[in-house]
């Protein structure tokens, strides 16, 4: 299970919606970043559960039974909501990982670094605040 926070500089006033470290639930991994060119946090698909279609699944990816391959989806990671908002593969057997390195929604081209609670805000340099109880409680 995992959770997402609010986190708050008292300062600027900046606030962020993150998990606030490496965090994990069902199907996917979340480590939270901070993209020092957009100045925000975000939480970065890192691993996703798919299904295996090399061992034998009976089923079809995308939209109107069109399959994509493994490159394709591959080549850009889900962001958090919709890595949160996918539906689980009924009838499926056999699951694989896949792996991606931690990128900026906004931009691949960004430079990011891992970020965990007890760091900066990314804008002014001040500690961020965690709220006590958690925001929301994904899978």
């Amino acid at each position: 299970m995992g959770r997402t926070y609010w986190f708050e500089c008292s300062k600027c006033g900046y606030r962020a919606q993150v998990s606030g470290r490496s965090d994990r639930g069902l199907n996917f991994f979340v480590q939270t970043i901070v993209c020092t060119d957009c100045k925000a946090l975000y939480d970065a698909v890192t691993r996703l559960r798919i299904a295996d279609e090399s061992k034998g699944n009976q089923f079809s990816f995308g939209l109107n039974g069109q399959r994509f391959s493994l490159q394709q989806r591959n080549a850009v990671p889900p962001s958090f909501q919709s890595a949160l908002n996918r539906l689980p593969y009924k009838g499926a057997r056999y699951y694989k990982w896949l792996h991606f390195k931690p990128q900026c929604p906004v931009s691949a081209s960004h430079r990011v670094q891992h970020w965990s609670d007890n760091d900066k805000c990314p804008r002014c340099g001040l500690f961020l605040d965690r709220n006590a109880l958690p925001y929301r409680i994904w899978e």
